[in-house]
């Protein structure tokens, strides 16, 4: 039996930053809303975000900072509640924040400030949070009410919010819960996997590799579609760092990347200059002083390496070219999951409304934030888009 107390205008699971984002708005609204979380925390993916700095936006944000199957859908979003609406929120709360590269905005201080910062706001606007409620059957009945049965009780309401995100991050409670919500509704689901995660290498490569573990390099990571520019890192199981988790969530399994270690030089025409003004360097030493010496050996022999310049043939010189300013890899995959800062695919956008992020398929039902087909860059760009996603749909819900 549901009680009068538990009968509400909204509610919206997920206690994500999306999640609140819309529970604020639409408490605003003077709407009755009530937030669900089979987490024992509020937001706990912005608590560990960015190091626990929170890179909660960007600088400069557009569609083209995102990955999804309907382009455009994000557009109307991002328009209606901009970055710069975000961070007038943020001045609003005193939060001291700064600038990173690429225009990426995190807090001085800690993670903990936005989330504060959103928790007040849903008590300013009289939202009630549960924690630890794990949803048991969710049905929307002949009058078009949503029933929710849960751990915690059963709830009722007229408007349906999903905002449990997606796989990414098993530890922080993530579950496929959306995507079984909307499919149980009858929307189509994207195939997922996991974006912006780091590459796994084969295993002869991993062995070759790991013992440079720790090192950075300023690279550029191309396929055939789209190429970024950022520090290469290499670790014990791959490689990772901005530039290749921005290239994961672009990246078909199977496929070669290319890789410029030195993205300023062009080594080919360097050695050839070299030769031509008569240097008697060995290659070692002009190499060496390019690249870290661990890098350099493990990509060329020492053979190689201990001849002089003026003794190579240019055919060597394009080997190394091609070692330098367009290594070859072919990823093993990735570290899926549980590493991964998103999750790509999710529900259909085609089956949303992109004003107000209601299904089209079912009236009262909404999708926000990573369980939809939408997915960001790094650099704060899905906070940006749990934002936009979550205001939107609190204006109508």
């Amino acid at each position: 039996m549901i009680t009068s107390k538990n009968i509400k205008d909204v509610i919206i699971i997920g206690a994500s930053a999306s999640g609140l984002m819309c529970a604020i708005e639409a408490g605003k609204r003077g709407r009755k809303v009530i937030v669900l979380d089979h987490a024992n925390k509020a937001g706990k993916k912005i608590l560990m975000s960015g190091g626990g700095r929170c890179n909660f936006t960007n600088y400069e944000v557009s569609a083209n900072n995102f990955v999804s199957h309907n382009p455009h859908f994000c557009k109307s979003a991002l328009s209606r509640f901009n970055q710069w609406d975000f961070i007038g929120l943020v001045n609003n709360y005193e939060i001291p924040f700064h600038e990173r590269d690429h225009g990426q905005l995190f807090c001085n201080d800690s993670a903990a400030d936005i989330l504060n910062m959103l928790l007040d706001e849903c008590k300013k606007n009289d939202v009630q949070i549960i924690l630890n409620c794990n949803i048991v059957q969710t049905e929307q009945l002949k009058d078009k009410q949503f029933v929710i049965k849960s751990s915690k009780g059963s709830f009722q309401s007229e408007a349906l919010v999903i905002a449990s995100g997606g796989l990414s991050i098993p530890k922080m409670c993530a579950s496929p819960f959306g995507y079984q919500v909307a499919e149980r509704f009858g929307h189509k689901i994207w195939p997922t996997s996991a974006g912006l995660v780091p590459f796994t290498l084969q295993p002869e490569e991993k062995e070759k590799f790991s013992e440079l573990s720790g090192i950075a390099v300023d690279s550029i990571i191309s396929n055939e579609r789209i190429s970024f520019r950022e520090n290469l890192l290499f670790t014990h199981r791959g490689l990772s760092g901005p530039v290749v988790l921005q290239m994961s969530s672009y990246w078909i399994p199977g496929e070669v990347v290319s890789i410029n270690l030195l993205p300023d030089l062009d080594i080919l025409d360097l050695l050839k200059q070299k030769q031509s003004d008569k240097v008697q360097s060995k290659l070692k030493s002009v190499l060496f002083e390019l690249l870290p010496k661990r890098l350099i050996l493990s990509l060329l022999s020492e053979e190689l390496l201990d001849q002089s310049i003026q003794s190579m043939s240019h055919k060597n010189f394009f080997l190394i070219a091609e070692n330098l300013n367009n290594w070859q890899i072919k990823p093993n995959g990735t570290e899926g999951y549980r590493t991964a800062e998103v999750t790509l695919g999710g529900v259909d956008c085609d089956e949303l409304s992109s004003k107000t992020m209601e299904s089209k398929k079912v009236s009262g039902l909404y999708f926000i934030g990573e369980v939809v087909d939408v997915s960001g860059w790094l650099g704060g760009y899905n906070f940006q888009w749990a934002w936009s996603s979550g205001w939107v749909a609190g204006q109508v819900v």
